[in-house]
């Protein structure tokens, strides 16, 4: 019984059944259970009885199926049965004990103490009796047996009239012939073939009777009594010849019902094909309550539940599907059995623990599972702990009720405190109120409904008084007058409104009716069958009733749509009420939410935040329940070790990442273009920035640029206004105008790196930069150089005096910067600088530059030009002591020094930078080096032109060189 299993096959002989049902009867005796199996049969089987049997149950077998030889009625044989009397033939003493223990009385004859004993008259019918005693009609056993006896003539006959039968043989002698040679029978019987009801009988080879077999359901009725109705059958001599007519079979009463409970979550029982729910399927529940938990953002709950089936599948199936979406459980703890019995201490305080568990859980939100009556126990136990003063304060919780229970209520709960319910949440069957309900209710009078004594009691109770005909002993304060109204009653004694349960059993008779109008209406429609055959339909036939259940859809009268599902589950949704009580004992349950498996899905769940009342322990605060406070915004979580995922840390975000929510399991990083505020709650867009005109910084270079570039103007025109004075003659004129205009042009590139980096910007910065220093610096070598040959050309005998010419300083400076100009073409043409923009160098800003394309083509440039000015430098080193009448070579000397030093705290110091900063540092070795070049070279000669113009004369030249030598 205690097997999943709902199919179970009998394998025995003919008295098995009386084992079977010894031991049906003993664990129905010592358990109050049913059987709740369908049996299937062997043929063997047969329903054998004791004289003691033959009160007890037989529903066991309701339902069943068995195989039977396949048989039909003898004709006579139930008038043969009928005659039957023990009285006159009483020589037959099987048919005398039968029937003495069959009526229960004894014959005449009988030798026995007869007093108090009824006698047996003989006329008693057997027609009369129920088939666990006796069965009217030819079973299929009788029916072998009646076969047996013709087969055994039939071969009889045979034998006699074989080859011995021309034989004169005398009458006794043929008997014992026929004695000794009775084992000749077996051959003869081998042979047999004869009609019997229409049908043919034979054996096989092996002796085995040539039949099928017969499916048999075994139909059960309150007075002991049963049908064995053919509802298949079985040809051995095709092995596909199986038919059976399903539609024909009577199943077990447990397999076609109207059940008022959720159908469960998993069901692999048979018996689900043939039972019809009333709720939704119990998943539509359980999802609507996990989206309830996530709506609310509860996910540190506690779960009680009864020790019932339903709440067994919710615990083993559901739970770990709300661990799956974040919920987590303080506690899961099961109701104690309340039997109320010896032990009762002992089960008391196990209600006592299991309250303190409750009340002493941080979790603000307990799952309530349960079924119809457990609201009873439920508050039984309270008021049993508030009886012994143990404090239990259960308003400080929101219960989460499942639709299958319901408020019932004892008539000694009636004055028993309901605060517990408030504010609680539970789900219900969709209902509506049903036109005329709540009129019915009032016009109901048990005064003059005598006949219904259910209303009786119930007035009785609810209204503490007596009917008159029921003060039996007993003095009474008040007597029922059927004038008393219910609507006066608190909702915990009855509720006026038409609840989802009463819905439901309103809905179920509404169900049943079409269900057998269409079974009325099915095929026997177009039949002309008298009233009396269509109530011998219905009574024979009631299993039909499932067929129709299944296709039954109307609309009830409140407008709604009931039918079921192939699994035959109701096809509706759930409510989510809201419970809120009175003092007066009385409550209300607002409709607050739905829940509809049919609409979209993001319909699918509903409910109104704003009219739920909460306990009052929240203030109308919409309540919390976690394990620990949520994470602010900037922080994220972190698990605890040992400790459920719900229960965490808060870490701050990391730099660079946010989080913009609360209880965020991790920070997210800003999109490239934007960075996390000081508290990393949001994103700011990075602003965009390059060395601009209209800040200061690059305000202050483009002026210094601008003075820089006019003071070199201003010195060309002085050097070309004096173009023939010494000063300005020696050292090669045309080299020092090259110079000062390349000076210039540097000074005027600082203007390509300030403003917004644009296409052609970004392609000229670094080329025009390259190549105007490398002429800059290509002069500064070829006037060194010069200075050194022409010193070395005044010694006796030197031929140096053949290098001397503007060739060879025209020769350097295009050489040098002709190479610098090749290095700026290829890096233009094989990679070239592009505007880009630096999302990642700053935090806070996005930095608009050139991307210089070839890093190496760049560094190149700037290794060249260092090449020429380490070269100008050792060059002007090794001149720096030759005579120094207008010899530049010290000052040359000192120039490419601060040249030199200026680029070489430029690499570090460009590398560390970032943005515009680097541009900035760029700029301002340009405009360092530049000046370093024309302050230390050209202002001595300006010197010497603008305030001491004394010295600048031949003789001047002259006379230094012969005291120098």
């Amino acid at each position: 019984m205690a097997s999943t299993a709902s199919v179970v096959v009998v394998h025995g002989e003919i008295q098995t059944m009386l084992v079977l049902r010894t031991l049906i009867q003993f664990w129905e005796f010592s358990h109050g259970l049913k059987n709740t199996k369908l049996l299937v049969m062997t043929a063997q089987m047969d329903f054998t009885s004791f004289h003691l049997q033959r009160q007890w149950d037989i529903d066991f077998i309701h339902g069943a199926l068995s195989f039977a030889v396949h048989s039909k009625g003898v004709l006579g044989f139930h008038k043969f049965i009928q005659n039957r009397n023990p009285i006159s033939e009483k020589e037959d003493k099987f048919l005398r004990v039968f029937w003495e223990h069959t009526f229960t009385c004894l014959l005449p004859d009988t030798k026995v103490d007869m007093a108090n004993e009824e006698f047996c008259t003989g006329n008693e019918k057997l027609d009369t009796l129920p088939a666990p005693v006796f069965e009217m009609s030819a079973t299929a056993h009788s029916y072998n047996i009646y076969l047996a006896v013709f087969a055994i003539v039939h071969a009889l006959q045979s034998m006699d009239l074989s080859n011995f039968k021309k034989k004169a043989i005398a009458g006794g002698q043929r008997k014992k012939f026929l004695i000794n040679l009775q084992w000749q029978l077996q051959r003869f019987l081998r042979n047999v073939s004869f009609n019997s009801a229409g049908e043919k009988v034979s054996f096989d080879e092996h002796g085995a009777l040539q039949s099928g077999f017969d499916i048999i359901n075994w139909v059960t009725f309150p007075n002991q009594s049963f049908l064995r109705v053919r509802v298949g059958s079985i040809d051995p001599d095709d092995p596909q010849a199986f038919t059976i007519d399903e539609d024909a079979i009577v199943w077990p009463n447990i397999f076609y019902q109207l059940t008022y409970s959720s159908a469960p979550e998993t069901n692999s029982n048979p018996q689900a094909a043939f039972e019809y729910w009333m709720f939704p399927s119990a998943s539509s529940q359980h999802k609507g309550l996990l989206q309830l938990l996530l709506h609310f953002g509860w996910t540190w709950i506690g779960v009680l539940y009864f020790s019932v089936v339903s709440t067994d599948i919710f615990v083993q199936n559901m739970l770990p599907m709300f661990s799956q979406n974040g919920i987590c459980f303080d506690f899961i703890e099961k109701f104690p059995q309340t039997d109320f019995s010896s032990e009762i201490e002992k089960t008391l305080q196990k209600v006592i623990g299991t309250f303190r568990v409750i009340m002493g859980s941080k979790a603000n939100v307990v799952v309530f599972h349960g079924e119809t009556h457990t609201m009873i126990v439920f508050r039984n136990c309270i008021q049993y702990l508030e009886f012994y003063d143990i404090s239990v304060n259960t308003q400080g919780k929101i219960w989460l009720m499942t639709a299958e229970m319901a408020f019932t209520s004892l008539p000694l709960q009636r004055r028993w405190n309901v605060d517990i319910l408030h504010g609680a949440l539970s789900f219900a069957v969709h209902s509506k109120e049903v036109l005329g309900f709540h009129k019915f209710l009032q016009m109901r009078n048990p005064a003059l409904e005598k006949e219904d004594g259910f209303i009786r009691v119930f007035w009785e109770k609810a209204f503490e008084c007596f009917f008159p005909i029921s003060m039996v002993d007993t003095e009474v304060d008040e007597i029922c007058t059927g004038e008393e109204r219910l609507e006066t009653l608190p909702a915990s004694v009855f509720e006026m409104s038409m609840t989802s349960h009463s819905y439901g059993a309103h809905n179920a008779v509404y169900a049943i009716a079409h269900a057998l109008n269409a079974m009325l209406s099915s095929r026997f429609k177009g039949r002309a069958t008298a009233d009396e055959g269509k109530w011998k339909f219905l009574n024979l036939h009631p299993w039909q009733m499932v067929h129709f259940l299944r296709s039954a859809t109307f609309n009830n009268s409140a407008g709604d749509t009931i039918s079921f599902d192939q699994n035959g589950e109701l096809l509706g949704g759930l409510d989510i009420i809201n419970w809120v009580t009175f003092p007066n004992q009385s409550f209300i349950r607002v409709k607050v939410g739905k829940i509809d498996p049919n609409a979209p899905t993001d319909k699918a769940f509903a409910i109104s935040d704003g009219i739920i009342i909460w306990p009052d322990r929240f203030n109308q605060a919409q309540p919390l329940s976690l394990c620990n406070d949520k994470c602010s915004l900037g922080y994220s979580r972190k698990k605890k070790e040992g400790k459920p995922p719900c229960c965490y840390d808060c870490l701050p975000c990391p730099e660079g990442k946010v989080s913009n929510q609360t209880d965020m399991n991790n920070c997210f990083q800003c999109q490239e273009d934007h960075y996390p505020n000081n508290n990393k709650t949001f994103c700011i867009p990075k602003y965009i920035t390059f060395l601009s005109y209209e800040e200061s910084l690059g305000y202050s270079i483009a002026i210094s640029a601008l003075s820089f570039s006019s003071t070199t103007v201003w010195v060309l025109w002085i050097f070309v206004k004096h173009r023939n004075t010494p000063i300005v003659k020696a050292n090669n004129r045309n080299l020092t105008y090259t110079l000062l205009i390349s000076l210039i042009l540097s000074f005027l590139c600082a203007f390509l790196f300030i403003g917004q980096p644009g296409k052609l910007t970004c392609l000229l910065r670094q080329a025009a930069f390259g190549i105007i220093f490398s002429v800059s610096i290509s002069c500064i070598l070829a006037k060194t150089v010069i200075v050194i040959l022409a010193f070395m050309a005044t010694k006796p005998g030197s031929n140096m005096r053949t290098w001397m010419g503007q060739d060879l300083a025209s020769s350097i400076v295009l050489c040098f910067s002709f190479i610098q100009a090749t290095i700026c073409t290829v890096w233009l043409v094989t990679s070239p600088p592009f505007p880009d923009m630096d999302l990642h160098s700053m935090t806070k800003e996005i930095i608009l530059e050139c991307n210089e394309g070839s890093t190496i083509m760049f560094y190149s440039v700037l290794g060249f030009m260092g090449f020429l000015a380490i070269a100008s430098f050792a060059v002007a080193f090794l001149a720096r002591k030759l005579p120094d009448s207008f010899n530049e070579a010290k000052f040359i000397t000192f120039s490419m020094m601060v040249f030199c030093s200026v680029w070489l705290s430029f690499i570090p110091t460009y590398l560390s930078t970032k943005g515009k900063y680097m541009v900035a540092v760029e700029i301002f070795s340009i405009l360092a080096s530049s000046c370093g070049l024309l302050g230390c070279i050209f202002s001595p000669k300006c010197y010497i032109i603008l305030i001491r113009p004394e010295l600048n004369n031949k003789e001047q030249l002259m006379r230094k060189k012969s005291k120098e030598f």
